[in-house]
């Protein structure tokens, strides 16, 4: 006589399976120190594995791309001084609020952009996103963008090179880290570029006042 494992029996052993995940991971990576060993928490390494679908080859490669980006890069040096002229018009900020599952917001209103520095716009994203992660409350890992598009016009459009090369960060250096994005108003192109480029592995869409 056989007997189906119950639904709890397969919780259990996918959980215990991921944990073994997470653990090759690590050992994957060998030794770490500094800001790298602070970085990759088991709950980091849960966030690249699910971003590669727990391959864990292809999540190794993924963690050390982003290690040496952040080595290069620097993201958690950037002071609000070196990007606050980027931000005069409010076009990218932190809100006040919480989403209702407590999330953090950042709120982008692409027609109020005001520069055309490529690295200026990365650089303001970078410190702004690595704020947003600061604030996260415990236990909660993602965060929400609302992107108010009034005002929007081609004129206030940001290269798309530049698009693209904010989304490279995102995807592969943030990965699991957006929860929701809600598009205000957004013109017709928006919503097909978000959708393909932003969202190839899963995500939230939602589009709200047209």
């Amino acid at each position: 006589m056989f007997r189906r494992k119950s639904s709890h029996t397969n919780q259990a052993d996918d959980s215990a399976s991921r944990d073994a995940k997470v653990s090759e991971l690590r050992v994957s990576l060998g030794p770490l120190s500094g800001r790298s060993l602070k970085l990759c928490t088991d709950v980091c390494l849960r966030r690249y594995l699910d971003a590669r679908n727990w391959n864990l080859d292809k999540a190794k490669k993924m963690l050390e791309e982003t290690l040496k980006w952040r080595s290069n890069y620097k993201p958690e040096e950037i002071r609000w001084h070196e990007v606050a002229h980027e931000s005069e018009t409010g076009k990218v900020f932190k809100a006040n609020f919480r989403d209702r599952l407590g999330r953090t917001v950042l709120i982008m209103r692409p027609g109020k952009q005001n520069t055309s520095s490529p690295e200026g716009n990365i650089r303001q994203l970078v410190y702004l996103t690595e704020n947003a992660i600061l604030n996260l409350p415990e236990g909660q890992e993602q965060m929400s963008w609302l992107i108010d598009f009034n005002g929007w016009s081609l004129n206030t459009n940001i290269p798309i090179k530049t698009a693209r090369d904010i989304i490279y960060i995102l995807q592969n250096h943030y990965p699991e880290r957006l929860a929701i994005v809600v598009l205000y108003s957004p013109p017709r192109l928006f919503e097909a570029f978000w959708k393909v480029r932003f969202f190839p592995t899963g995500g939230s869409f939602f589009e709200l006042g047209r």
